[in-house]
């Protein structure tokens, strides 16, 4: 339990002196990064392509795009300079990433345009990680994925990777962009300020990336971190999302007082380490910085006691070997984006103002509303349950929507009739009065891998392929061998005869879900325990993998 390491008292004397232990140079790091990189590039090239996939067919890219500084980053000042790219302009960022060009399925779609039919493929897919990670944690998807993108983006985030890494220290936002929907006063306005800005960081520096490539829509998917900021960014910038693509997002469900009251019955040593965990959480401490506090060997030998251990799938040395350093120097290098965490979550994992709540106000310009797509691991130990709340929330919305939309044609045919009659008398042409009503709540989808953890995309990445092009519309296309993902619903979306799944598989409800998410344990505690089931282990394994 890397926790528990945390504990031991040479750890904590180390933590002050971390200057001493960080005196390898920062153009070492990159050099060491971008050599790790290279070789899960080839991996994503070679390894995990399916036999009949022709490389020669396929274009694969490292690529760096030029950004404005976001407005939240206090121009002027040495802490809005890049601490890795030293000799960049001093008026923009670059954000780093992938790109795999499916050549056939591009022209294909570029024929399509210039001919206004529809389009084959989807609207590009652009791939956001999560925290702490980089656009290469993706290497083992990225080929089998091109099977329905025509274009494929996966980025390293800015403060993260090989893209710019200013400090994270920045202005307070003004409440213009704060969320005024989610929290019926729950939330202090300083709070919601804070978060505001953090998130800022990366949305408006997505959004310059997005305008430079002239994309007017994404297919937007994120993990974990990256799927909260997805999120962030659909709020925004809602007309240029195509589809929302959630991977084991955090923040999803509120905080609720059986949360603190679970970890107090929890055993004194996993009860010991959360509160660390806390008081590191509160003074700041990220994981990459307390990494950069230790000698080589504690931190390499921590990264790689992780790879070990969260990861059975990769059996293969080297991969481990190369996904191990590719994390390491990503952990290494100078800490940026990785200092959102204190501004956006709590210490337990959930957001301050959190995504459920969020969610279901997103307005789009799809006239049937927007798609959002939340995928998990099996063994996720993300709480998928926060999943079923916001499903729940937006079909209850999408249904008192329906409702106002029957009153509104009645009243408009009303309004209709008595100003026909009018213009009859008068001899007036006639006009069309009918009104246009806001667009519906978003239709949540929600699925489960099997045999994944949190990090489903490595775990199983043929399923996790098959999930993300299903949410993208593309079930079709696959295999008939190929694995599928399972969907669920919430038992009102069950009962309805309204639900129009994605998949042509059938749909199970909240009750077979409890038996297939570890996470639901916890959510079906009082069903457990009726059952004479005794879920204590499971939880304190839980936590101590979430705190690791």
């Amino acid at each position: 339990m890397q926790l528990l390491r945390i504990l031991d008292p040479s750890y904590l004397i180390m933590y002050p002196f971390s200057y001493f232990f960080s005196s390898v140079h920062v153009s070492d790091r990159i050099k060491a990064f971008r050599e790790a990189e290279k070789q899960l590039f080839e991996f994503a090239k070679t390894r995990f392509a399916d036999h009949h996939q022709d490389e020669s067919n396929h274009h694969f890219e490292l690529f760096d795009t030029p950004i404005e500084v976001p407005s939240v980053v206090k121009e002027g000042t040495a802490a809005a300079s890049c601490q890795v790219h030293k000799d960049a302009a001093a008026d923009t960022y670059s954000l780093h990433g992938v790109k795999v060009i499916n050549k056939r399925l591009s022209s294909l779609a570029e024929e399509a345009t210039s001919t206004a039919t529809s389009t084959i493929s989807p609207a590009p897919l652009v791939l956001l990680h999560g925290y702490a990670n980089g656009s290469l944690y993706f290497y083992r998807n990225l080929m089998g994925l091109s099977h329905h993108f025509g274009s494929i983006y996966a980025l390293d985030m800015l403060g993260w990777g090989l893209s710019s890494r200013p400090k994270f220290d920045l202005l307070i936002a003004d409440n213009d962009n704060a969320n005024d929907d989610d929290d019926d006063g729950k939330i202090s306005m300083k709070t919601k300020r804070k978060v505001t800005s953090a998130e800022s960081f990366f949305v408006e520096s997505l959004e310059s990336w997005r305008k430079h490539h002239n994309l007017p829509k994404l297919t937007l998917a994120g993990h974990s971190m990256g799927g909260y900021l997805s999120v962030a960014y659909a709020e925004r910038y809602p007309q240029h999302v195509e589809r929302l693509i959630l991977l084991s997002p955090v923040g999803v469900p509120e905080q609720k007082e059986e949360d603190a009251s679970r970890i107090n019955s929890l055993p004194f040593h996993i009860r010991a380490m959360f509160k660390t965990f806390r008081y590191l959480f509160s003074q700041g401490v990220t994981p990459g910085s307390f990494l950069r506090s230790l000698p080589y060997s504690k931190s390499k030998g921590m990264v790689d006691g992780y790879i070990l251990r969260r990861l059975p799938a990769i059996s293969c040395p080297e991969e481990r070997e190369h996904l191990g350093e590719y994390l390491y120097q990503n952990s290494m290098m100078p800490g940026s984006g990785e200092y959102c965490l204190g501004e956006i979550l709590t210490p337990g994992a959930f957001a301050k103002i959190p995504l459920a709540n969020r969610i279901p106000n997103i307005k789009t310009d799809n006239e049937d509303g927007l798609e959002v797509h939340m995928i998990y691991g099996e063994r996720d130990w993300m709480d998928w349950t926060g999943a079923i709340e916001a499903q729940r929330s937006c079909y209850e919305k999408r249904m008192e929507w329906e409702s106002s939309q029957d009153q509104i044609k009645q009243e408009n045919k009303r309004q209709s009739a008595t100003q026909l009659d009018q213009q009859t008398d008068s001899g007036a042409a006639s006009s069309d009065t009918t009104t246009t009503s806001n667009i519906p709540p978003p239709r949540i989808f929600v699925h489960g891998v099997k045999d994944a953890s949190h990090l489903l995309m490595l775990d199983n990445y043929q399923e996790f392929n098959a999930a993300l092009i299903i949410a993208a519309g593309g079930e079709a296309k696959l295999p008939s061998n190929m694995p599928r993902p399972i969907e669920f619903v919430c038992d009102e979306v069950a009962r309805s005869t309204s639900y129009s799944s994605r998949s042509k598989r059938d749909v199970v409800g909240e009750e077979e879900a409890y038996n297939f998410f570890r996470g639901g344990l916890k959510f079906n505690k009082g069903r457990k325990q009726m059952a004479g089931k005794d879920d204590t282990g499971l939880e304190e394994k839980k936590v101590d993998e979430q705190l690791s």
